[in-house]
């Protein structure tokens, strides 16, 4: 019988960005399921029990932030690591999205838009294992 494949949740609203992860993640053996928003992020995190999520911050209905500190307020997921990934970069002081709200959100991991494949991979091999 084979090992039962870690679950990933990737909640990205960039149909194009979602698909480039899950085509990064699943030749790692992962099962990849994919969420367009922090609502549905958190329906499919309830019904899948990922054992990791890849969260944009900066997408409509519920950003990535409020996404992860709910996560954070529901005992079943506080162990669950958070990967945030991001466009804004070396912009980030200038929107909405600050960078303490990364430390307020409570993730493990943070990572730049367009993701660097080899650093993906790394840093998910890295939370999965901790």
């Amino acid at each position: 019988m084979s090992e039962a494949k870690l679950k990933i949740l990737v909640v990205e609203d960039n149909a194009d960005e979602a698909q480039m992860v899950k085509m990064i993640l699943e030749p790692e053996g992962y099962e990849i399921a994919l969420a367009v928003n922090g609502r549905e992020g958190l329906e499919k995190a309830e019904a899948d029990k990922p054992d990791l999520i890849v969260l944009d911050v900066m997408m409509p209905v519920l950003d990535g932030f409020a996404m992860c500190a709910k996560l954070r307020e529901d005992p079943e997921f506080q162990k669950v690591p958070v990967i945030l990934l991001t466009a804004v970069g070396a912009h980030i002081r200038d929107t909405k999205y600050p960078i303490s709200g990364v430390l307020r959100a409570q993730a493990e991991e943070y990572l730049e838009k367009p993701v660097n494949p080899e650093e993906l991979v790394a840093t998910v091999a890295r939370c999965l294992h901790r």
